[in-house]
């Protein structure tokens, strides 16, 4: 299959000056030589401009011509004849200088009209790459020269990063507020609840209405948690520390009940630079989810750190439920889970684990990858940008 070569706007522009200009310059050319060969006097008239006299009677046929004025005829014939070669053999090589001359001025001109589409594509491209969406949309286009099409082009892209920066931060300004505020009622209700379940003189349905309402009220307090830990993760990081996903690992699996599923570990050194917190609540969320969604007899989990070449990488692998290839991708949704969405299960958690751990990947300059095993369960990749010896 051939491959289909791509232009670029520039040299497609330069092609259009360079091509128009060799086309024009053929034409004129040709007409040039057309005009010149029609031009060209017959022998009667140059014999007629020999008489010194100024007659205009040409000679007769059988007039013998003298020898000067025949080495003149001649010399004249040659004249127009050199005059021809010239055009017909040195016009196109002329042509072909000139026009690849054009065709370099054609590209400079072409790169400095389009100086300010390129602008408008570095911007998006740092954007586009900016590992925090609200750093990103903060960056505006250097708006600068006459006002044309292109500048016109900027000035409407500026305008559209400043109402989705705004859009974002309303979002999340509201999604923080909303998750505060709710904290304190969540609180109470807890508080209230505990007293109610812990009286001497409680019933066994109250009791156990008590305690059912509070694994409710906490699944409610870890999805605010999760909400907010999920608005921190999307942010740049300020501050980098030296991390080793090494001893994250392991105090993360030392710190978490592994429920009767069997935990391996090997951890190698893995050095990155990151967020402590936000690390551990990465490595953290992965080891919940392969303790939660593992086989209900037998399961088993391992967990490994080490080094790839640039960067510092986190497996988690885990038995379990078979999943379906195409389902994976959508586990890192929020509140999805395989097979459901928005279940509001206590046992199941919130559905942020996988979503909290791609945004503090992403965070961290990062990537998460999912694939999901043959025999059931998933192997889970973090990998982040390793720091220097």
């Amino acid at each position: 299959m051939k491959r289909r070569i791509r232009l670029t706007l520039r040299a497609r522009l330069t092609l259009v000056y360079g091509g128009l200009f060799l086309a024009g310059g053929a034409l004129l050319l040709v007409l040039t030589y057309s005009l010149v060969e029609q031009g060209i006097p017959d022998e009667g008239a140059i014999i007629r401009s020999f008489n010194s006299s100024g007659e205009e009677v040409a000679p007769p046929e059988t007039e013998v011509l003298t020898e000067d004025q025949h080495l003149r005829l001649i010399a004249t014939n040659e004249v127009w004849a050199e005059a021809l070669d010239a055009i017909r053999n040195q016009g196109p090589l002329a042509l072909l200088l000139v026009g690849l001359g054009t065709i370099a001025i054609g590209w400079l001109v072409a790169g400095r009209m389009l100086r300010p589409l390129q602008r408008v594509t570095d911007t998006a491209a740092q954007i586009a790459e900016a590992p925090a969406a609200d750093r990103g949309l903060h960056q505006r286009i250097k708006v600068s020269g006459p006002r044309d099409e292109l500048r016109e082009l900027s000035e409407t892209f500026n305008r559209m990063l400043e109402r989705l920066d705004q859009s974002f931060d309303g979002q999340r300004a509201f999604i923080s507020n909303a998750s505060h505020e709710l904290r304190t009622p969540l609180t109470v209700t807890r508080a209230l609840l505990e007293v109610a379940v812990h009286r001497q003189d409680a019933s066994a349905e109250v009791r156990l209405l008590g305690e059912t309402l509070l694994e409710v009220n906490a699944r409610h307090e870890r999805l605010i948690e999760g909400l907010l830990l999920l608005m921190r993760s999307d942010r740049e990081l300020a501050e980098r520390s030296y991390v080793d996903l090494s001893d994250v690992a392991e105090y993360v699996v030392a710190q978490t009940p592994a429920g009767g599923v069997a935990v391996a570990t090997r951890c190698e050194e893995a050095p990155t630079m990151g967020e402590p917190v936000l690390l551990e609540r990465l490595a953290q969320n992965l080891v919940e989810n392969a303790i939660r969604y593992n086989a209900p007899e037998g399961g088993w989990m391992r967990v490994a750190t080490r080094r790839e070449g640039a960067f510092a990488v986190l497996e988690v692998v885990n038995a379990g439920p078979v999943v379906p290839v195409f389902e994976v991708e959508g586990l890192f949704e929020p509140f999805r889970r395989l097979g459901t969405e928005r279940l509001a299960t206590a046992s199941k958690g919130a559905g942020l684990g996988l979503s909290i751990v791609r945004a503090v990947a992403k965070a961290h300059g990062g990537e998460v990858t999912a694939a999901a095993r043959a025999e059931g369960g998933l192997a889970v990749t973090v990998r982040l940008p390793a720091a220097g010896d």
